[in-house]
């Protein structure tokens, strides 16, 4: 049994509410063990400024944390599970993925209008493309304007005097987490913006080695795990990650998993939208079906247009 559990995080006060609430797992889990948070600064939190394709994409905000659970610095590293790349990496493993908060999109303006509201022409900062790309489709004569910086730093943007925008989008969840929902102006649905594959949802990461496994697997929760999982899947088959207009989002009725998946072109102008289900009940059998379904979408997905608007968005990043 472990005396001493290092739970690795990046330092914005979400990251640190998110590693606090893990603590707190781990406690309940293992009572007898005294568990020390460890902070660390990734790639994305020092570069505040650059859009997050232009300084990597993939691995922005997680390669520092993963860096230390190979030199044995932490025993575990929590992420927004969005945040991490779908990408097998073989030495470490998602050992869990706890009870997944709102996975909605949230508008959030100066005046409390909601969309509909805002006037033409009106200033909306979000820095995902996925974002940018569904609020173009719902109103093309928005003015999309990038931002950075974690969620306080976002809302002093907007609520200051002098302030460039007339709402911001942000993760309906980081909103809660931080006490900070009501200033939330409008939650959007499925129907309008799709979720990223994973929003709301934490992962902790571990070696992948059997006493870390077991000692944090009671921390997972099947039912997030698994919905998750197959929204990743989704994106791992169209070769996404969070530079990409993608989004995914699975839920569960009764034993069947739902899965509904959709893919942009930049300007919003175009859309490719796919949905299924299957009969997934906890376990391994379940997973594979989960992961079927997700791979035969995103099939679906490319053979429908969706292989032209990723090759045309590679096409923009290279120019």
């Amino acid at each position: 049994m472990k005396r001493v559990v290092r739970i690795g995080s990046r330092r914005s006060q979400l990251s640190l509410w998110q590693a606090n609430h893990i603590a707190g797992l781990i406690r309940r889990l293992h009572p007898s063990v005294r568990v020390e948070i460890v902070e660390y600064s990734t790639r994305g939190d020092l570069d505040q400024s650059s859009p997050l394709p232009a300084i990597g994409g993939k691995g922005l905000f997680t390669e520092a944390l993963e860096k230390a659970l190979r030199q044995g610095e932490i025993d575990c590293a929590v992420h927004s599970l969005k945040d991490l790349p779908v990408d097998i990496v073989a030495d470490l493993a998602i050992v869990a993925v706890p009870k997944r908060g709102d996975h909605r999109d949230v508008l959030v303006s100066a005046s409390g209008a909601t969309l509909a509201e805002l006037p033409i022409g009106a200033r909306i900062a979000t820095g995902s493309l996925r974002r940018r790309a569904q609020l173009l489709a719902l109103r093309p004569d928005l003015k999309l304007l990038p931002i950075r910086g974690n969620v306080p730093t976002r809302l002093d943007k907007l609520l200051a005097a002098e302030s460039d925008y007339n709402a911001i989008v942000l993760a309906a969840a980081g909103l809660q987490r931080l006490g900070l929902a009501e200033h939330i102006s409008e939650v959007f649905d499925n129907t309008r913006l799709l979720s990223a594959a994973g929003q709301g949802a934490l992962a902790v990461q571990c070696r992948n080695d059997r006493d870390s496994l077991a000692f944090f697997a009671g921390l997972n929760d099947p039912e997030s795990a698994l919905t998750t999982a197959a929204e990743r899947a989704f994106l791992g088959t169209l070769a996404g990650g969070c530079s990409v207009p993608i989004g995914a989002y699975a839920y569960m009725s009764g034993n069947t998993l739902h899965l509904a998946g959709r893919v942009l072109s930049a300007d919003g102008a175009q859309q490719i939208n796919v949905s299924g289900e299957t009969p997934a009940a906890d376990g391994p059998p379940g997973k594979s079906a989960a992961l079927k379904l997700a791979s035969q979408l995103a099939e679906q997905a490319l053979e429908s247009g969706a292989r032209d608007l990723l090759d045309d968005l590679e096409r923009d990043d290279q120019r």
